[in-house]
């Protein structure tokens, strides 16, 4: 069988390979993408169908488009999002190859680069960017056992209420996903039980300006590592209806029941951690922080924006935080669905390639570059910023790799003096 030779090989065409593909063809590099399914794939097929962005049009989108018909101050819908990236792809004519996938990558044994085994074949590649992004591998704790009579997915499953049976829900992980879904299903009249862990729970917006504007405005983005102790802490924001900014208060108020960590089952009954006033009042420390340092900013910067003294407004814990359930019988409840919105796990299994990652799997690199020459790493989150796992960061993260896999190409190339 013939071994296809290329000279840069993408793996994933969603917002880091079409970015990662943009760059090689600025920088006049040769290369192609391989998607498994189709382009942005993750987004047309592994999230709820009323999903928006969590950040306005202007943020979320790379630098050289904008979104068609969208005004840039709202949150764009997910299938406005899917033909963003496909209209993009061809703007900048990415050779992408659809319904391709990668099933192994190892060293060539006779010289430099890689053997890439895929579902069409063999490609041999001097350089190998692995832009499959953070959402690789849902991760369900296996607290219930299967053979629990209710339902259970991970968020990456729901699509909409009229998917569930009838009966109420249990929603665990309290992060943006899982609050977005537990306030659809709320709306949608469900009687809703919510797992709230430790979180952030930054303002939609405040004095007139998006919290992406602060972000930039306050430096957050360009922050290379997270705040020690809060590596593995989610964020509770939400372009949902508009964009508004996360209220477990609020959402307590309209009938939904919070509930602490999810911590144990036992015959049938679900137990949770007595954690749930202090990850509120947590949150609402995170809330108020970002209140004071976007106040002394606009102070010291003379900025005329208008202030806003009720976003500091906070009232009273409801019932369920003062006097918090630590245990629940799902049949009892009438729980028919559990939710898992508790994230992803990395998964390079296909990549068998000695000293590129972790025993835990996670990629060895800086800013992308792995100790192995010519194989990179993109679309992460903390890849080299904060701002790494978004769609305008990664392109960023894309315009440096490409400037190095550029540069090692001009260095082989270079001749060799005695």
């Amino acid at each position: 069988m013939s071994v296809e030779t290329v000279d840069t090989l993408v793996i994933g065409a969603g917002q880091a390979g079409i970015a990662m593909s943009e760059h090689l063809s600025k920088q006049g590099l040769s290369h192609l993408v391989l998607e498994r399914h189709r382009i942005a794939e993750r987004w047309r097929s592994e999230r709820w169908d009323s999903l928006v962005a969590n950040g306005p049009a202007w943020h979320d989108r790379f630098p050289g488009m904008t979104f068609p018909d969208i005004d840039p101050d709202a949150f764009a819908p997910r299938q406005a999002i899917v033909d963003y990236f496909v209209a993009y792809a061809q703007a900048i004519k990415a050779p992408i190859r659809d319904d391709v996938a990668v099933t192994s990558l190892h060293r060539k044994a006779d010289g430099p680069g890689f053997t890439v085994e895929t579902s069409a074949g063999t490609i041999a590649a001097r350089n190998v960017v692995a832009a499959t992004g953070p959402f690789q591998r849902p991760l369900i704790p296996g607290l219930v056992p299967a053979d629990v009579p209710v339902l259970q997915m991970h968020s990456s499953r729901y699509r909409n209420p009229d998917q569930l049976p009838a009966g109420a829900v249990l929603v665990i992980g309290a992060g943006s996903s899982g609050t977005q879904i537990a306030d659809e299903l709320q709306r949608s009249g469900r009687r809703v039980y919510l797992s709230v862990g430790p979180h952030n729970r930054p303002p939609r917006g405040y004095r007139g300006r998006d919290f992406c504007w602060w972000l930039g405005a306050l430096g957050k983005w360009s922050a290379e590592t997270p705040t020690p102790g809060m590596e593995h802490v989610t964020i509770a924001v939400s372009g949902a209806y508009g964009g508004q900014t996360i209220d477990f208060r609020r959402l307590a108020e309209r009938g939904m029941t919070l509930v602490g960590r999810a911590q144990h089952f036992a015959q049938g009954v679900m137990h949770f951690a007595d954690d749930l006033a202090q990850n509120i009042a947590r949150g609402d420390a995170d809330y108020l922080s970002v209140l004071n340092e976007a106040d002394a900013y606009a102070q010291r910067e003379g900025l005329d924006l208008p202030e806003e003294p009720e976003a500091r407004q906070i009232g009273p814990d409801p019932d369920c935080v003062t006097d918090p359930v630590r245990a629940m019988s799902l049949t009892d409840a009438g729980i028919t669905t559990i939710i898992w919105a508790t994230g992803y796990a990395l998964d390079f299994s296909w990549a068998q390639v000695e000293g590129f990652a972790t025993e835990t799997g996670r990629p060895i690199h800086k800013r992308g570059v792995s100790a192995i020459p010519g194989l990179y790493v993109l679309g992460l989150p903390w890849l080299s910023h904060r701002s790494s796992s978004f769609i305008w960061g990664v392109w960023n993260d894309a315009a440096y790799l490409a400037q190095h896999i550029a540069d090692r190409a001009g260095n082989d190339a270079a001749p060799q003096t005695a």
